[in-house]
């Protein structure tokens, strides 16, 4: 298999998962830490960032989830899966649902200016981050990144 040939990329059964899910991860991460700088230095600008970062973090979760559901029903005809796999499916699902929550704060706070963002978002984050790195974790064990998977 040639790792340049466009066919061999676009038609692997696990490649678009794999390559898709780190945009989601890095765009969230980022977004939260931009949030707890823009608290710290009480800056407008750095609010608007963790607000595009956040939306396109949530939207990039929904090809990332698709991607890898379809590497499942591809890769193991769509068995019941079980042990790190069924883990790392359930902390793929709770991490995105996090992140469109996370997402639904800063959006219903712009949608509406007089309000304004509550505290509570901060620890539904600082749950959020650990809980995403996790399951990325468990995807690298499965990847082989991390070990055999």
């Amino acid at each position: 298999m040639n790792p340049f040939d466009p066919k061999s990329v676009l038609l692997a059964k696990h490649a678009q998962h794999v390559v898709l899910i780190h945009f989601p991860i890095a765009l969230f991460v980022a977004g939260v830490a931009f949030d707890l700088l823009a608290v710290w230095r009480q800056s407008r600008g750095l609010a608007m960032a963790v607000y595009y970062n956040l939306t396109a973090a949530a939207i990039s979760t929904l090809p990332a989830a698709a991607t890898g559901v379809l590497a499942w029903q591809w890769q193991l005809d769509g068995k019941h899966l079980k042990g790190i796999l069924l883990l790392h499916l359930i902390l793929g699902l709770l991490s995105t649902a996090l992140i469109w929550i996370v997402w639904w704060l800063h959006f219903r706070v712009r949608r509406t200016p007089q309000l304004a963002l509550p505290a509570y978002r901060f620890p539904i984050e600082l749950l959020s981050v650990p809980l995403v790195a996790l399951t990325g974790h468990l995807g690298g064990f499965l990847s082989g990144v991390n070990g055999s998977g």
